[in-house]
């Protein structure tokens, strides 16, 4: 077992685990609402939003998380305000203001001395270079995002399952989905720093849409997973230190295919109940205040 070990014996690889761990839990709380809303394709728009915040960031000598910061809040203003336009599809709002930030990002980035590697850093990042400082602020990220989904888990189930109901029962969905925009810009703010933009995504989706297989209840999609993506990390860095290959990506790569597996799985559950039965007759889907607090 000392290969399992051996990594972890540096301390620049443990620096690295304890910050994928903390991505990874971060990300299981806002990922979890980015599966079960269906929202993907905005997570995916948010991550790459940060693009010019960070580029003129670097180019100016600034500090890089506020620049994300500053990016992705206007990402998310962007999308909620072109979510008040009722002919205009939110899947082209997402994808205009995505284009348009990855764009002037580019512009601002090529400017830089050292353009290939500036960009290479923000897409794929490097968990090798976790310092102390950044465990500090993953941790406080992490304590703000517990706290986010503590206080809004009811308006948040009852946004995901009917938003309809949601108003009814007075929990002002208007204010929860911004919550919730707000959640997935930390986590997404958080993580790239540790592995990148594009890579963000996979820890931000992979693990819970694989746990969600298995959980019936949110919380316990959540802790799924965390420990998916924590697991990940494990194994990434592993496979990262004896096969040479990018931390970050393997680590990405990992929690992807943990979701196939964990899908092929679920499949295979699901052939081995089915049995023969009579349909029911459809139902209008609606949730009930005690089916929103089954739920979560």
């Amino acid at each position: 077992m000392e290969w399992l070990f051996e990594p972890f014996e540096v301390s620049f690889v443990q620096r690295a685990l304890w910050g994928g761990i903390l991505v990874s839990v971060i990300c299981a709380f806002a990922g979890t609402w980015v599966v079960l809303r269906g929202t993907a394709f905005l997570g995916d728009a948010m991550a790459h939003g940060m693009l010019p915040g960070v580029a003129l960031a670097s180019v100016l000598g600034g500090n890089l998380l506020l620049g994300a910061a500053f990016s992705a809040g206007a990402m998310a203003l962007g999308v909620t305000a072109l979510g008040r336009f009722p002919r205009l599809s939110q899947d082209t709002s997402i994808g205009l203001l995505f284009v348009g930030m990855l764009s002037a990002g580019v512009i601002i980035v090529s400017h830089s001395e050292s353009f290939a590697v500036d960009l290479t850093g923000f897409l794929f990042g490097d968990v090798l270079a976790v310092r102390d400082q950044d465990l500090g602020y993953l941790l406080l990220a992490l304590i703000a995002a517990a706290v986010v989904s503590l206080l809004g888990h009811r308006a948040f189930t009852a946004l995901v399952f009917d938003p309809r109901k949601a108003h009814t029962l007075g929990l002002r969905p208007g204010l929860a989905h911004g919550a919730l925009l707000g959640l997935m810009t930390l986590a997404i703010v958080a993580s790239f720093h540790v592995v990148g933009t594009l890579l963000v995504f996979g820890l931000l989706i992979a693990p819970p849409a694989a746990a969600a297989l298995w959980a019936g209840r949110i919380p316990l999609i959540m802790l799924g997973a965390a420990l998916i993506g924590s697991g990940s990390t494990v194994a990434g860095l592993v496979i990262s230190w004896h096969w040479g290959t990018a931390a970050g990506a393997t680590i990405s790569a990992v929690a992807v295919a943990a979701f196939f597996v964990s899908a092929l799985a679920a499949h295979l559950r699901d052939l081995l109940r089915a049995r023969p039965t009579t349909p029911a007759a459809p139902r209008e889907t609606t949730m009930t205040e005690r089916e929103i607090e089954h739920a979560s």
